[in-house]
């Protein structure tokens, strides 16, 4: 299981980040140019390719994808299960970036966001 690393630079959350020339998998800051090698080399590309009518498999897959980044910080409103993935991502007919949340039980899946 991922768990969320942090910049040494500026402490913000770092990134999984594929490095193609050297074939491995990096942690990177978004805010300044530190990265440090993943402690695994394998590299996990994100293939979710459903249609908006398999939103119950894309959060799913979201929930299992080991790239993004976990907290225990936040509860789920809806079954009050302890772990959740988090990640950024645009919201439809909104500009900016909004900070989302998929519930990590299996039975759930619950969306919200931040």
């Amino acid at each position: 299981m991922s768990t969320m690393k942090f910049c040494r630079e500026c402490n913000n959350i770092l990134y999984p980040k594929e490095d193609k020339e050297q074939k491995i998998l990096l942690y990177a800051c978004r805010n300044c140019d530190h990265q440090e090698p993943a402690e695994n080399n394998c590299v996990y590309r994100n293939e979710i390719h459903h249609s908006a009518a398999e939103r119950t498999q894309v959060l799913q897959d979201v929930a299992a994808d080991p790239t993004l980044p976990r907290t225990k910080s936040v509860r789920c409103s809806q079954c009050g299960h302890g772990e959740a993935v988090f990640f950024q991502a645009t919201a439809r007919g909104e500009e900016g970036m909004t900070l989302f949340f998929v519930c990590c039980n299996p039975n759930c899946g619950h969306r919200w966001r931040d």
